[in-house]
């Protein structure tokens, strides 16, 4: 299937869910995260802020677990440059002023920044993905640009309410493939490498 096929697909699909469905497929994720990624002191972890109104992955299960079991592990999340078309990343502490921008996602204000170079595992947000790590997401490219400014042994990991479909028949030469994804059901390994 072609990616923007997929796109309003899944889009239509998660928009479908209760919420109560949404928690539950998200607390499955968390769970499967911290069985198979265990991390250690002085990591820092990329994660998304959840876009509530498109029923995205609640990543705040990682977040709070990682602040109660792992506080020496560093959180950073995303702050949307519209005008740049880029991200640029945040350390994410108990008293960052979270602030909702245009598109409803959540964001630090006045919080440090990170450089990409010093992520160790990215934590994506992913409307569909196949089973060669291929993604979909909103289409805008923000993670693709930010994927490239990472280190090479960075740890790309998905995150994804529906399990993978067979085939994205349209990747791009620039896209960056995932190295897993998570999804209630379980652990994909990209098996292209």
């Amino acid at each position: 299937m072609r990616k923007a096929e997929l796109r309003k697909t899944m889009l239509q699909r998660r928009r479908a869910l209760p919420a109560e469905e949404v928690a539950a497929r998200s607390q499955g994720i968390a769970d499967l995260f911290f069985k198979h990624f265990p991390l250690k002191p002085g990591q820092t972890v990329h994660v998304f802020l959840p876009i509530v109104k498109n029923n995205e992955v609640n990543t705040w299960p990682i977040i709070e677990r990682l602040r109660l079991e792992q506080p020496q592990v560093r959180v950073v999340v995303p702050v949307t440059d519209a005008a740049q078309n880029v991200l640029t990343h945040h350390h994410l502490t108990e008293e960052s002023v979270l602030v909702e921008n245009a598109w409803g996602i959540p964001e630090p204000q006045e919080a440090q920044i990170v450089h990409a170079n010093e992520v160790d595992l990215v934590l994506i947000p992913l409307l569909a993905f196949d089973k060669a790590g291929h993604r979909v997401g909103y289409g805008k490219g923000f993670y693709d640009r930010f994927l490239a400014d990472c280190r090479p042994d960075v740890v790309k990991i998905g995150l994804s309410l529906e399990p993978p479909v067979e085939e994205i028949a349209d990747p791009n030469d620039f896209d960056i493939p995932l190295d897993y994804a998570i999804t209630p059901q379980g652990v994909w390994p990209n098996n292209s490498q």
